[in-house]
């Protein structure tokens, strides 16, 4: 079973001019440094640039050679180096020792760095420090909005997620503010915006001011885009942290999908090469399986290969002019389709033997049972014994957050006990990443005899529920109270399911984890798209730590089209996961929306733990 669109379904605006828009302007960049000239482009850089501009574009502005800034000395011949980087400390060290080198051996050539997808100011004090700021050109290439399906646009900045929400580093909300105006006036304005989160709150309030600048561009103009919903990652880390089991995010978790393309090694590809291939809706195969719950795949891809086989078996009979037919029309088609066939069924049997491997089943047993509420002692038992087996650092450590999360900080004997079971099994060096978690709310202790609630109880008694909730709010700054136990029933996020859940035909959300959890970000924008704002969720957003944080904007547009008004463009700040894409593609389908995805990076529970851990894999 795939998921077909309702025909009724709104069009998706066409996002290839924003392609079109950023390798126009790095071209332009380039043809700044007329004549042969040699790039050196940052490893992070080198997958989004090559679903700009490829090498032969590059090649047709005169790029001669292309180098990677790394650790070592560059050896290039060229007259002028070109560096396309990011804004960051290490990148114009590198750069100011090749100018200086350079130098000291009397070789004057032209420098010119090109920030992506911005320039911060710290960047031009080191070169300044370094004596060579005089000796670069400084240019911007704001390309910050990279299509990587027909609808999901990634701003393919990973370390958006620690710098704001561990370090609370706010230099890349520029960034965001910026690509948020560029998309509304491409194909805004947008008439109604919806949000949650300090990150939310901060970009819009930006975004907004921008387009006050700029008064009266989208004025007038048609919306393509009805509503826009803005959400911080830390409402929901639960989801993030969660094991994926729609088909994408088995992919997503298993061999790790960069940059919307995902490298499949010799065990998926039966030969000896690994083979690089791009994961979108392009590719027939993939995109009627990557929102199933795995168990379904497996069935699908092999109906899928008896009819194709049916589709070849036609020729048997077929006379001459008929055979001529088929091989210039179908042949093509057909195998190219047994190609991406064998790809992902071998992708599918890789999966189920690691996962086999693993005990997956018991995993996402204690998962549910963490979710739930139940058995938290043998919960808590298997996590030790996780660590004690020394399975995985990253995934020992997601397993505790998860605990955490869930049960609102751990008791002081449990924190204690996991804590030092980790750092002897797996080493000292992570204590640093514990402050880590510990500081984002990942990971917290619960305060002795947790006395907040027996606090905020008395308290609440004395005075009326409003002021309590102001009272409360300041107790739960003091300390980050995830409070998922009370956000989960007033939400109904797990559902009540008498017999099976039938993963076959979803009734929920629910469906992209087991039928047993309805992710809490995808629940948010549910309920607000439903009431058209926050009201009546007041008490939901108490319990986020957002009473001052949600904000609803609506203008009064007459000229928005019944179907512009279903289209929704959801901005995660800090990641999403292709779990919540697919469970909100689901519930698009069910009330006749399209969902559209701008993330600063596609994440997963491993990235998300990677992104906080001092002990660099």
């Amino acid at each position: 079973m795939a998921f077909p669109h309702r025909p009724d379904a709104p069009e998706l605006p066409d996002f290839s001019m924003l392609k079109r828009l950023a390798r126009d302007q790095l071209i332009y960049l380039l043809e700044q440094l007329p004549g042969k000239k040699d790039l050196f482009i940052e490893a992070d850089l080198m997958s989004p640039l090559d679903r700009i501009a490829n090498v032969s574009i590059l090649k047709q502005h005169e790029v001669d050679k292309l180098y990677k800034v790394e650790k070592k000395p560059a050896l290039s011949s060229s007259e002028q180096l070109c560096f396309l980087v990011r804004p960051r400390i290490k990148n114009m060290r590198y750069i100011a020792s090749l100018v200086n080198a350079d130098k000291v051996a009397g070789r004057t050539r032209k420098y010119k760095v090109i920030f992506s997808p911005q320039k911060f100011y710290a960047c031009e004090m080191v070169l300044e420090e370094e004596g060579v700021y005089g000796d670069v050109s400084c240019d911007e290439w704001a390309f910050s909005l990279l299509p990587l399906d027909v609808d999901l646009l990634s701003m393919e900045l990973p370390e958006f997620f620690r710098d704001y929400f561990l370090e609370g580093d706010q230099r890349w909300i520029n960034t965001l503010a910026q690509a948020l105006h560029l998309l509304s006036t491409l194909y805004g304005p947008f008439p109604n915006c919806y949000g949650i989160g300090r990150c939310a709150k901060m970009s819009y309030e930006l975004w907004k001011r921008l387009e006050e600048e700029e008064d009266g561009e989208t004025k007038g103009r048609r919306p393509e885009i009805g509503h826009i919903f803005l959400l911080d990652r830390d409402m929901d880390f639960v989801t993030a942290l969660c094991s994926q089991v729609v088909y994408e995010g088995l992919v997503d978790d298993t061999f790790r999908i960069k940059c919307g393309s995902v490298d499949f090694g010799p065990e998926v590809t039966s030969s000896d090469k690994s083979l690089k291939v791009l994961l979108n809706a392009e590719d027939k195969v993939f995109n009627e399986i990557r929102n199933e719950h795995f168990s379904n795949v497996f069935g699908f891809l092999s109906q899928k290969a008896r009819n194709l086989q049916a589709q070849y078996d036609r020729r048997r009979g077929m006379d001459i002019k008929q055979m001529k037919n088929f091989v210039s029309q179908e042949l093509k088609g057909l195998k190219q389709e047994h190609r991406l066939l064998s790809l992902h069924i071998g992708a599918c049997e890789s999966i189920m033997k690691k996962k086999t491997k693993q005990d997956f089943q018991e995993l996402i047993k204690t998962e549910h049972a963490l979710l739930e509420g139940f058995n938290i002692r043998e919960s808590t038992n298997y996590i030790e014994e996780h660590i004690d087996r020394q399975v995985s650092p990253i995934e020992s450590l997601r397993l505790m957050c998860l605990l955490s999360i869930t049960e609102n900080g751990l008791i002081p004997k449990d924190y204690r006990s996991l804590k030092t079971q980790y750092l002897q099994s797996y080493g000292p060096e992570h204590l640093l990443t514990f402050s880590n978690l510990r500081r984002a709310g990942l990971l917290t202790e619960q305060a002795p005899g947790d006395t907040l609630t027996a606090v905020e109880s008395k308290v609440s008694k004395l005075v009326t529920d409003r002021a309590a909730g102001k009272i409360t709010d300041a107790f739960s700054s003091l300390a980050k109270r995830s409070n998922f136990r009370a956000i989960s029933k007033k939400l109904n996020l797990i559902p009540r399911v008498d017999g099976e859940y039938d993963l076959k035909v979803p009734r929920d959300m629910a469906y992209v984890f087991s039928g047993a959890y309805v992710p809490l970000s995808c629940r948010i924008i549910e309920q607000v798209l439903e009431r058209r704002g926050w009201q009546g969720l007041d008490e939901v957003v108490r319990l986020l730590n957002c009473s001052e944080l949600a904000f609803t904007d609506m203008t009064k547009d007459d000229k928005a089209s019944s179907e512009s008004l279903r289209l929704i463009l959801v901005v995660f700040l800090g990641g999403c996961t292709f779990s919540e894409i697919s469970a909100l593609r689901f519930l698009g389908r069910e009330k006749g929306y399209r969902f559209i995805f701008l993330t600063t990076a596609v994440t997963n529970s491993a990235r998300l733990m990677e992104a906080m851990s001092e002990v660099k894999a």
